[in-house]
């Protein structure tokens, strides 16, 4: 079997942590290699840390039978960014906080890979949402995880964003922004904005304003086998689009048009895992202060 290890910044404090994962993938005769910025983390690594292999292209990622992603989420949706296409399944190893989709904490980390090797999981398909454009952005890694956002690019007006859905007009939002989760980013930036949670397997769009300027402006959820398109005013001849964490100035000549990928992204999740489980301890339902 062949192991990618991909990490963005890891701190000194968890190098034991990784040290156990790998000493854990080598005991079950693993193959294991490190991504560019998972071997960058580590300016003095240990003799367990610098004898993997590093892969830099495509070509290489698609020898590899999982990618450990260690981490945050944030740090999971720059792992699918790094798989894309491939669909290789990706196991979010939690170094973060909240831990909605890396959701193995490092202390069981053992159990996890014993879990993983002796195959006692289940491939779970999260929808991507996928952004085409009149003219190109994000080097072609024109795809994200969570959730597809229009923003104002400074602190000035709001802007206008007409958007219309599989051609036909919906509305033109005044706001600060606009985004587009996926069930996956719907407990990311659409949540902290007033959207809906939606469980992982809806087939679903939410299109949620940032800041409107109308108050009687809500949420509202589309299929995900519509096609949204935009177009921006405002008194800024600049705008600022992203994808998850991915950023990109455009002015409102730049036509924008999303919709489902044509590929998905592929988590691990262990028997016994239950999104509701992890809803309520991340959310703090069912939680009370007084008591």
């Amino acid at each position: 079997m062949n192991t990618v290890l991909h990490g963005i910044n890891l701190k000194k404090e968890f190098v034991p942590f990784i040290e156990q994962l790998i000493g854990l993938l080598k005991n079950r005769g693993s193959r294991i290699f490190f991504t560019e910025s998972f071997s960058k983390s580590f300016k003095r690594p240990s003799s367990k840390l610098s004898d993997a292999q590093v892969i830099s292209s495509k070509e290489e990622m698609k020898e590899m039978d999982f990618v450990l992603s260690v981490g945050g989420d944030g740090t999971l949706l720059d792992t699918v960014i790094q798989v894309g296409r491939l669909e290789i399944p990706i196991l979010g190893i939690n170094t973060g906080r909240m831990g909605f989709l890396a959701t193995v904490a490092k202390e069981n980390i053992q159990k996890a890979i014993n879990a993983l090797f002796e195959g006692e999981y289940s491939l779970e398909s999260r929808t991507l949402v996928s952004l085409e454009s009149s003219r190109p952005v994000f080097n072609g890694t024109n795809f994200a995880l969570n959730e597809f956002t229009i923003h104002k690019r400074d602190t000035s007006s709001m802007i206008i964003v007409h958007t219309y859905i599989n051609g036909q007009y919906l509305n033109s939002y005044w706001a600060d922004g606009l985004i587009v989760a996926t069930p996956t980013g719907s407990t990311g930036y659409s949540l902290s904005c007033g959207g809906p949670l939606i469980t992982p397997g809806a087939k679903n769009f939410v299109i949620t304003p940032v800041s409107p300027h109308n108050l009687n402006v809500r949420p509202i959820i589309v299929s995900d086998e519509s096609v949204i398109s935009f177009q921006i005013e405002g008194r800024s001849e600049k705008f600022l689009i992203s994808l998850d964490s991915r950023s990109t100035a455009i002015d409102a000549t730049v036509d924008l048009k999303l919709k489902k990928a044509d590929f998905s992204a592929r988590l691990v999740k262990f028997y016994g895992y239950s999104y509701f489980d992890t809803l309520r301890q991340k959310l703090n339902w069912g939680f009370d202060m007084r008591n």
